[in-house]
């Protein structure tokens, strides 16, 4: 193999194969050999539920397609791994559950069926928090996922199997889902980029849901400029997704024609200050990041909303309690060939994870959600938010806020919650947001570079262009990405 692939991004590996340096089944063995190395063995950092038994041959005939047919496109023989709670006709699609580990789809969940169109290889399925239902990337079926920069602490959640797999070079990139934090999350935690887009613009057909209102698939990569080559293959309307159908006339051509380098120059952030905590790693990058920024020509407010402080948005405005039956119901009638008839189901079961076992039978006691109180004052509460959202925005002429992902460390193993994480206002409001490397905590044993750090921008909805030009400018000033050093 004439190109070494690590740390490689999307179109640095394309452009290898344009040139011969490398073939697609070449780099699918090399992720293959990293997963065997240091997934299953090494430090057995339990990312991979699944392997694809296709991708190999997936790899050879898009080798062959090339050569007979062309680039299908930038995605055109790179391996893709893809959360386990996304339908995938090939593999089980278990949400990281004894319950659901026969259930096999018949097809593709939507934007699986693009990244295959497009010619990815979905090279493997990745762990996740049972059901995506909390923060630390564990469940029944294979366990725990460690953190490749530090064994000792967990992932983030729930997308923590694809953030791990994609930090440790097991993949070029992947897909999860965000319902909370949920793609963000394990971005700050593992040194990605995350970028959760507006709610509409990727599809969730074929997804295991929680939320109506709250999720959306989106993209863990080493780079803003990976990021945005994903989302450029995964938008689209889906008639089985009415909300997608919003994002018609929104879409860019390229979200890559906003990737520039003085993204940054006259932008104006505005610092949630209610977001930040008493964490002194965290607090130090943040200080960075913030004085980075305005060396280069940002404008950065300080902004309090009593309204955005994080206790307030779980009270007031998150709905997964009232919506998880509803939804999940949903999947279970349209899927075929799936063990679990419905929610009660799972809720009599005694067989899931005991605090996803808690969380699943309270909210089997939920009957007719639109008649309760609590779930109509929650929707009006986020109606209430969106809109102070846009008029902080135009009060203060903003193009985004910026805040700590997480204003502590990320947890470690064992512990049963994810504090201080500050995802909940995008993921309720529906407007995009990025979480970006912006460093590390101090070293230590467990933590021999330190603990990643990320940054968080969030934009109006479907303002993502505005969020790549600043995502991908701070970016290039900062170049804080390194390789988990547990994963050589």
């Amino acid at each position: 193999m004439k190109f070494q692939p690590l740390e490689k991004s999307i179109m640095e590996l394309q452009q290898a194969m344009e040139k011969n340096e490398i073939t697609s089944l070449e780099l699918t063995k090399f992720y293959l050999d990293r997963i065997e190395e240091y997934d299953k063995k090494g430090p057995k950092l339990n990312s991979i539920v699944t392997i694809n038994s296709h991708a190999i041959n997936d790899a050879i005939r898009l080798d062959e397609n090339r050569k007979t047919k062309g680039k299908y496109s930038d995605l055109h023989g790179i391996p893709i791994v893809v959360k386990d709670n996304i339908n995938t006709f090939d593999m089980p699609t278990t949400a990281s559950s004894v319950l659901l580990a026969e259930n096999k789809p018949s097809e593709d969940a939507f934007i699986v069926n693009k990244l295959r169109a497009a010619g990815a290889v979905i090279i493997a399925k990745t762990n996740l928090s049972e059901f995506a239902c909390h923060g630390f990337t564990d469940g029944t079926l294979i366990g725990q996922t460690l953190n490749p920069y530090d064994l000792t602490r967990t992932p983030g959640g729930s997308s923590g199997g694809a953030g791990t797999a994609v930090a440790a070079n097991f993949a070029a990139g992947g897909i999860g889902t965000d319902t909370v934090n949920s793609v963000r999350s394990p971005a700050s935690a593992t040194n990605l980029v995350g970028f959760r887009p507006s709610t509409g613009l990727l599809s969730r057909g074929g997804i295991i849901p929680v939320t109506e209102t709250q999720d959306t698939a989106g993209t863990l990569t080493r780079s803003v400029s990976d990021a945005a080559i994903l989302l450029d293959i995964c938008v689209g309307f889906d008639p089985e997704d009415k909300v997608s159908a919003e994002q018609i006339k929104h879409v860019p051509p390229s979200y890559t024609d906003f990737l520039k380098a003085d993204g940054l120059r006259n932008k104006r952030l505005g610092l949630l200050l209610n977001t930040m905590g008493n964490d002194a790693d965290v607090n130090e990058v943040m200080e960075e990041s913030i004085k980075l920024m305005r060396e280069n020509f940002a404008e950065i407010i300080t902004i309090d909303v009593p309204e955005f402080e994080m206790s307030r948005l779980n009270k007031e405005c998150d709905v997964q309690y009232y919506e998880f039956k509803e939804q999940l119901d949903k999947y279970f009638a349209k899927a075929s060939n799936c063990p679990v008839p419905n929610f009660q189901f799972l809720a009599d079961s005694r067989k899931l994870y005991p605090v996803i076992d808690d969380f699943i039978k309270k909210c089997a006691e939920v009957v007719n959600p639109r008649e309760l109180e609590g779930y109509k004052n929650k929707l009006l509460n986020i109606i209430r938010n969106r809109n102070i959202a846009y008029y902080v925005m135009a009060k203060y002429e903003l193009d985004a806020f910026v805040y700590p992902h997480q204003n502590i460390l990320v947890q470690h193993v064992g512990l049963q919650s994810q504090q201080g994480r500050n995802g909940l206002l995008a993921s309720t409001i529906g407007f995009p947001a990025v979480t970006v490397p912006a460093g590390f905590s101090k070293q230590t044993d467990e933590a021999p570079i330190g603990v990643p750090v990320g940054i968080e921008f969030m934009a109006r909805r479907w303002d993502e262009p505005t969020l790549f030009e600043i995502a991908y400018s701070f970016e290039q000033l900062l170049g804080s990405r390194k390789l988990p050093p547990k994963t050589p």
